[in-house]
């Protein structure tokens, strides 16, 4: 049986999700000041560079940016071969800032849950948000984003894949049936 793709967001779309994520981000943080966004490895180090640029754009202020790889803090390690291990960097310290962890699909919440755990091995920050741009549902953790670009309720067996140019800018957001 082929797999049918289904377009959920293209260019554009993405582009109206992350500059409202962006908007909600300042709003609720009202601006920039302690605050950092961290990107999970990959999808989400690419957002959150997006993001970053994006919130430069409204606010006229840089933002902190790091990138967080979650490989050593998956509870399902043992089960999966070849995961190789990514770069995690953090140029500045997170004790009293306001982290935005970024990622692009947020499903079960076990990948949030071991970057939540990976920051935390690191320092203690004030607060850490969510940022999500796809929702899929499905949780088996407590976990709840701050910022969604879409919810996209989805069967277990379907897949959404986010598709990232040659400068790594997310392009378009799919549905994968099989």
């Amino acid at each position: 049986m082929a797999t049918e793709t289904i377009e959920i967001l293209d260019s554009d779309g993405v582009n109206r999700a992350l500059t409202r994520i962006a908007h909600e981000i300042l709003e609720r943080n009202k601006g920039v000041e302690d605050l950092a966004l961290i990107g999970i490895r990959t999808g989400g180090s690419y957002l959150a560079t997006q993001l970053q640029q994006k919130i430069v754009e409204i606010e006229g202020s840089d933002i902190l940016l790091g990138t967080i790889d979650v490989t050593m803090y998956r509870d399902d390690l043992a089960s999966r071969n070849n995961l190789s291990v990514g770069l995690t960097d953090i140029p500045f310290p997170l004790g009293q800032r306001k982290i935005v962890l970024v990622d692009d699909v947020l499903f079960t919440g076990r990948t949030i849950r071991a970057a939540m755990d990976a920051i935390m091995a690191i320092g203690r920050p004030e607060n850490i948000q969510l940022a999500i741009l796809v929702d899929r549902g499905h949780r088996e953790l407590p976990i709840r984003p701050d910022y969604i670009g879409r919810n996209l309720p989805t069967a277990r067996n379907e897949q959404i894949k986010v598709d990232f140019d040659d400068k790594d800018a997310a392009q378009a957001v799919h549905l994968l049936r099989n």
